[in-house]
């Protein structure tokens, strides 16, 4: 037994997790733990997977510090069952183990009181009250300085930070979370709390688009992953957010491998949390290379798994032609959300696709509510989606002398942020606007920039998009639109709305949604833009 606890105890020092979970288990089983070592055995359960074990051994200590006389200690052996519960989701149980904290530390001054805190502010985040948050985090964090707790030093300054982001002072929240990972990236706080900054952190800053900031700790929380290699309880939520940012970057094969690498990873748990995001991903991976089926295949998993597959499956509805399914997705979503930090995540898909039904008026609507929250985030990220959003607007409209201003800014925003797909995007949009004034050869080449960067990334739909927009002999499709495509088609390029379309012909608007999705299929085209330049380019108006 003092042989397996010893080496128990050494792997932990050395963060050899899975070591340390072995060696410490072999011992209780032959003298049960003292309640020091029953913790070290919880946290070492906690980080290589197994929580329903965490679990189990945190109640035995906290029994074990009540039949010692010592409530304290039992009050946070109770939060943290507490607070691990309430992040699984299950409420009820956390709820009753939050209480039991409560009433173990009454009468007592102890930190445990600003660690109890900790929920309450993150209960008035979810409200929307980041008022509240805010003032219950600064009270938590005046415990903290009080007894030199690192731990919820930490938790409640990145908590503070959190608050006032939600008030729209972004610069003031970024602030206190860089604050917050000095000590995490200093080896101050202990490995739970460690990585619980470390993700919440990371998706704080994804939340309001701070993008480099998102890079630069996702690159910290990797290298301290890998420095643990049996650690598994924040690897795979690791390799997801270097997933994402691989993806935005331009990195889709290796964005690819690093969303399969979290799949695996989280595999190893006993009692593993769904891989829900790594699955989205590779969703989102999947459809922007026109790999349509598989996309839609992990699209469905992440959805089965709990994830929300929007708004990436409306998109793929666009992408197969089920315009009308794509429209009644991304409106449903959108009218069930008020919190902008929510919306701004919907609003460039309903955008892409209002566009591309031609519902141009409400696009422009959407366009502006981008660019009020762009400017009170004030991110570059979100101005270049704006940007990007304006000059498509105007292009539907066919103002391509007003689309090239917005197009332009958008162009070098993307470029500075370094994301060649929506840079490449844009400059397809630059070029049609080009086209649009007659200015073929600025076109032609702003087009074939945007092709050297499809290629590289393997994007075939736009790739396809960009052969429907060239002058390569094509044979003529009006021979296979019927009468009433065409009607419809010149009526498109006219820039007339479905509504406005079906509202003139006297048909149903799920007629005329019908009309355009065989004439975008027909002509092999991706919009109703590339549509009308199609039209254009071949004569067939």
């Amino acid at each position: 037994m003092l042989k397996n606890l010893k080496k128990g105890r050494d792997a932990y020092r050395r963060t050899e997790w899975d070591d340390a979970y072995r060696s410490l288990s072999l011992a209780d089983q032959v003298t049960p733990l003292d309640v020091e070592d029953l913790e070290l055995l919880a946290t070492s359960a906690y980080l290589i997977g197994r929580p329903s074990d965490f679990h189990g051994f945190l109640d035995r200590a906290h029994h074990a510090h009540l039949q010692a006389g010592d409530r304290v200690c039992a009050g946070r052996c109770a939060f943290w069952l507490g607070l691990t519960l309430l992040l699984r989701g299950e409420t009820a149980q956390a709820s009753g183990w939050l209480a039991r904290a409560r009433r173990h530390i009454e009468g007592h001054d102890c930190v445990e009181h600003g660690y109890l805190l900790l929920p309450v502010a993150e209960q008035r985040l979810a409200e929307g009250d980041g008022g509240a948050a805010y003032e219950t985090s600064t009270a938590a964090a005046k415990i903290g300085d009080g007894f030199d707790d690192a731990d919820l030093i930490a938790c409640a300054r990145h908590l503070q930070g959190r608050a006032l982001i939600r008030q729209g002072q972004i610069r003031d929240g970024l602030t206190l979370l860089d604050e917050t990972m000095l000590s995490v990236i200093g080896g101050e706080l202990s490995p739970i709390v460690t990585g619980l900054m470390y993700c919440s952190v990371i998706e704080a800053c994804q939340q309001v688009f701070a993008v480099d900031r998102a890079h630069e700790w996702t690159a910290a929380l990797a290298r301290w992953c890998e420095q643990q290699p049996e650690m598994v309880a924040f690897t795979g939520t690791c390799l997801v957010h270097r997933a994402e940012i691989m993806q935005f970057h331009g990195a889709w094969t290796d964005a690819m491998a690093e969303a399969g690498r979290a799949c695996e990873r989280f595999s190893k748990g006993v009692d593993p949390e769904p891989p829900a995001a790594a699955l989205y991903r590779q969703a989102e991976i999947h459809r922007l290379r026109g790999e349509l089926a598989a996309a839609e295949q992990a699209y469905r998993d992440a959805g089965r798994l709990g994830w929300e597959p929007q708004p990436g499956l409306a998109l793929l509805r666009m992408a197969q032609g089920r315009t009308h399914a794509a429209r009644a997705a991304i409106r449903r979503l959108l009218g069930a959300v008020a919190d902008p930090f929510q919306r701004v995540k919907l609003l460039p898909a309903y955008l892409e696709i209002m566009v591309a039904t031609g519902d141009v008026e409400e696009a422009r609507t959407a366009c502006r509510e981008l660019e009020e929250i762009a400017e009170r985030l004030d991110a570059d990220v979100l101005r270049a989606t704006a940007e990007h959003a304006r000059g498509a607007v105007e292009l539907a409209e066919g103002d391509g002398r007003a689309a090239l201003g917005p197009l332009r800014r958008a162009f070098e925003l993307w470029r500075q942020v370094e994301a060649p797909y929506e840079a490449a995007r844009v400059r397809v949009l630059i070029g049609l606007a080009c086209r649009s004034l007659e200015d073929d050869d600025a076109g032609d080449l702003e087009l074939e920039a945007a092709r050297t960067v499809f290629e590289r990334l393997s994007a075939a739909p736009e790739l396809a998009r960009l052969d429907s927009l060239g002058n390569r002999p094509i044979p003529p499709h009006r021979n296979a639109l019927t009468p009433r495509e065409l009607q419809v088609l010149r009526m498109v390029a006219a820039g007339k709305t479905n509504r406005a379309i079906a509202a003139d012909l006297c048909l149903s608007e799920r007629t005329i949604d019908r009309h355009v999705s065989n004439i975008l299929a027909k002509l092999g085209v991706p919009s109703r833009v590339a549509a009308t330049a199609y039209a254009y380019n071949h004569q067939l108006l």
